[in-house]
């Protein structure tokens, strides 16, 4: 008999790990953690100068609400307001979750959990324990995992998802196909598929992801899972030999910005000085590039993302590479005459050291100490930057309980879950990873005791082994497609088309070349040295597919210039006068901020898409004794249950 659970996790990172924990504290304990590795995740991988959380605030005299927390999240636009609301409240218990794992989030004498603004954020809400804040989250959630004996089985990749039709025109989840540590395939049943497989890191050339994570959005989108605004990813300048974000301290601390010519050493210019010769407009620019590190539309081409856009220019136009020194000072530097938000920023900081490296200890000596464990001492040695791919704000479509929103059984919680808008408070997605665990715990261990359980029957079997025939016949193609050189045009592809900037007038050519090499994977194979690296490029080409196609859509919908990317056409408005005449920036259509793009792929793997309108985040007449029964009763897990009284 094929092995089956009553729950199955596909991931191992934070929002995985913790949707493995709630449900286990809820008595369902008959789960499955499968995974690549424990540490082959994003989160495990990943951070920055002070890697941050975001919560609802718990420090001081500022007043916050959920609903009000619930309003930064949709200040930016395309986010659905009830998952808005539901990340707020209960942020502090996803929050209290982590501290009594034993992350060591800082608090002051009186037990109050200090914070401070991040991006996109009015509250001081934010919080961290410095560059590695997620790594120790994954850390202490592994160890209890552990300790409460769930199962994990390692070097195991999900290649293919197992639905069957349900009668009102749905699928439903029953299963997963995936490659194990000896290169073979294999099935597994499920009566619930908590689908934590992180972002679409290696999709892009310039990525800070980490190499070893890839992303396995892929098999729900074959399956026809809906996604939402994919096109809304985060960009900012990270380094590239250890990847990494350099945001926060390590641009507060003012590093010079140089360019070379491609041998790293040769021609070593102060190239952003040509463009701004105003040092202390540029250097004060260079220092809000540590609050404002993702690359944001709205502030080129005035304010600090307009670095990043000649960071970019430098690389991609002149063919140079780009460092930042922190051995010696920019040129010109005064810091006694820098915009006041820097200069007393860095006096109350005490960093006053002559050097940008001596500022930067004293600001966040382990933002030093990260790049020395990776074999690149900042004292000797210049630190590469490019602007690369972050974060996919998008990504699958689920309800306010982390449920699917057409393939019933199945919950995307983490980076895969599209629950972000088009702009994002920085550590949003930390906090929504953990909530979505809650939420999905508590359906499943309501729906448990509140409905009969389907049994998992011969014909979910059949259909497995059906699903494992299939791609055995479609692995002994002859393949005409190498994988490497099929995974190094679809990065390309995806930094060129579908980063930073995007030119309307290439989508279309992207997206045809995307559509011809997924349908020749489809019919004639793919050569590689494994299956698993098979399997993976039928995955890749897919979603990549998608990706450029939900681009193209909404700029032929006339949205514009928004969020983390500039739309360029030839009527825009020129960025500056030096820069290429093809890079002229077309405004934001306001109007599609209370729109949410929803794409899939059809039975054909053909992309489709569709807008709804965002639901705005709801005011519910609270009366506690109602309330309360409701909660009692099971209401609160109804289809209708909050829906009514929205503003």
């Amino acid at each position: 008999m094929m092995k089956q659970v009553d729950v199955l996790i596909v991931g191992s990172g934070a929002a995985g790990l913790n949707a493995a924990l709630q449900l286990h504290y809820r008595g369902i304990t008959d789960l499955l953690v499968l995974t690549d590795g424990l540490e082959h995740s994003t989160s495990i991988n990943t951070g920055s100068d002070k890697q941050t959380y975001y919560k609802l605030a718990l420090c001081g005299d500022a007043l916050d609400a959920p609903a009000a927390m619930a309003a930064s999240y949709t200040t930016g636009g395309a986010m659905h307001g009830d998952l808005a609301l539901v990340e707020a409240a209960v942020s502090p218990r996803a929050f209290a979750h982590l501290v009594e794992l034993g992350v060591p989030f800082p608090q002051d004498a009186f037990g109050q959990y200090v914070g401070y603004k991040t991006d996109h954020d009015p509250r001081q809400r934010a919080t961290s324990i410095g560059p590695y804040t997620s790594r120790v989250m994954c850390e202490r959630m592994v160890a209890r995992v552990r300790s409460l004996g769930i199962p994990v089985r390692e070097k195991c990749t999900v290649v293919e998802l197992l639905t069957e039709p349900l009668v009102d025109g749905k699928r439903s989840a029953c299963g997963a196909v995936f490659v194990n540590e000896h290169q073979q395939l294999e099935a597994i049943l499920a009566r619930d598929i908590v689908f934590a497989v992180g972002g679409p890191g290696d999709l892009y050339r310039d990525s800070v992801y980490p190499p070893m994570h890839r992303g396995g959005i892929g098999p729900a989108l074959l399956v026809g899972a809906w996604a939402r605004s994919l096109p809304e990813s985060q960009f900012g300048l990270a380094s590239t030999a250890f990847r990494w974000n350099v945001s926060g301290s390590y641009m507060q601390a003012l590093p010079r910005v140089v360019s070379t010519a491609r041998d790293g050493c040769c021609d070593v210019r102060e190239f952003l000085l040509d463009w701004i010769p105003d040092t202390n407009e540029l250097y004060s620019l260079l220092f809000l590039k540590g609050y404002q590190w993702p690359f944001d539309a709205a502030r080129v081409p005035a304010g600090s993302s307009l670095l990043d856009l000649l960071i970019y220019h430098e690389q991609t136009v002149k063919q140079r590479r780009v460092f930042l020194d922190y051995r010696t000072n920019p040129n010109g530097l005064d810091v006694g005459s820098l915009a006041e938000e820097a200069r007393l920023y860095l006096e109350k900081s005490g960093a006053v050291g002559e050097t940008p490296l001596e500022r930067l200890r004293q600001m966040n000596p382990a933002a030093v100490e990260l790049y020395r464990t990776q074999g690149i001492d900042l004292a000797v040695e210049m630190l590469e930057v490019a602007v690369s791919a972050q974060h996919n704000n998008g990504g699958l479509a689920a309800d306010r309980w982390w449920r699917s929103e057409n393939i019933r059984h199945l919950y995307p919680v983490g980076e895969v879950n599209g629950s972000h808008g088009v702009k994002r408070p920085g550590g949003s997605a930390l906090n929504a990873g953990q909530v979505g665990g809650f939420r999905i715990a508590e359906y499943i261990a309501h729906s448990r005791y509140a409905e009969p359980q389907q049994p998992i029957t011969h014909i979910h079997q059949q259909a497995a082994w059906v699903m494992l025939t299939k791609l055995q016949s479609w692995l002994a193609l002859p393949g005409v497609t190498d994988a490497n050189t099929a995974m190094a045009e679809i990065r390309a592809r995806m930094s060129d088309c579908s980063g930073i900037l995007r030119h309307a007038s290439q989508l279309q050519q992207a997206v045809d070349e995307s559509c011809e090499l997924l349908q020749s994977i489809l019919q004639n194979g793919v050569v590689a040295g494994s299956i698993r690296e098979q399997l993976y490029l039928r995955q890749a080409a897919a979603t990549s597919l998608l990706y450029l196609d939900a681009v193209r859509f909404q700029a032929e919908a006339g949205v514009g210039s928004r969020g983390s990317y500039l739309m360029l056409a030839d009527s825009g408005e020129s960025l500056h006068p030096a820069l290429p005449l093809s890079w002229r920036k077309t405004a934001e259509n306001v109007h599609f901020r209370s729109q949410v793009l929803v794409s899939w792929l059809d039975e054909y793997q053909q992309p489709r898409h569709r807008w709804e309108a965002c639901r705005p985040v709801p005011q519910p007449e609270h009366w506690f004794e109602r309330d309360w029964a409701d909660f009692r009763d099971g209401k609160v897990f109804g289809e209708d249950a909050g829906t009514v009284s929205f503003s």
